[in-house]
C-alpha cells in the first residue's frame, strides 16, 4: 500500500495521505481535511476500499481509455468537494485483472459506490460532470438510511 501525495486545498502544505487509515486524513499544518485519492489493486483492494471507514468511490479506469481520461478530473473534484466524506480510489483494470473479474468490469471507465464492503450503486461509462455528481450524491444519500 502506497500513500498519495495530496495538496492541501485549504493552506497549500502538501501531504502524505495514506492508502488506509482508521480515521479520516487531515493536513498536518493547519488540520483541516483533506481529499481522499489513492490507487488500489488486486493485493490491497480490500484493506483500501472494503474496510474503508468512509464510503469509496471506485474508478476503474485504463490509461488508454480516452472516457477514462475525460472523467477522471471530473471524480477528482467531487472528491475534492466531498473532503472526509469519500474516498476516490483508482483501480488500473490493466494491471488488476483480478479486480476486473470478480466486479464484472465489462466496459470502462466503471464506477461504484462502496460502503461498508458493499457494492451501493455501479454505473459504467463517461458520463457528464453533473450526471456523475447527481448519481454520486443519491448512491450516498441511499446509504444513510
Amino acid at each position: 500500500m502506497e500513500a498519495s501525495l495530496i495538496k492541501c486545498p485549504h493552506c497549500g502544505k502538501t501531504n502524505r495521505v495514506p492508502a488506509n487509515a482508521a480515521g479520516r486524513p487531515r493536513c498536518g499544518n493547519c488540520h483541516r481535511g483533506l481529499p481522499w485519492i489513492v490507487d488500489a489493486g488486486d493485493a490491497d483492494f480490500g484493506t483500501v476500499a472494503e474496510q474503508s471507514p468512509v464510503p469509496v468511490l471506485v474508478d476503474f479506469w485504463a490509461a488508454w481509455c480516452g472516457p477514462c481520461r475525460m472523467v477522471s478530473p471530473v471524480l477528482d473534484k467531487l472528491a475534492r468537494e466531498r473532503e472526509g466524506a469519500i474516498k476516490l480510489v483508482k483501480v488500473d483494470v490493466d494491471r488488476n485483472p483480478g479486480l476486473s473479474r470478480l466486479f464484472d468490469v465489462q466496459a470502462i471507465p466503471t464506477l461504484m459506490v462502496v460502503v461498508g464492503g458493499k457494492v451501493a450503486a455501479r454505473q459504467a461509462g463517461a458520463a457528464p460532470a453533473q450526471e456523475l455528481r447527481t448519481w454520486l450524491d443519491g448512491a450516498l444519500a441511499g446509504t444513510r438510511r
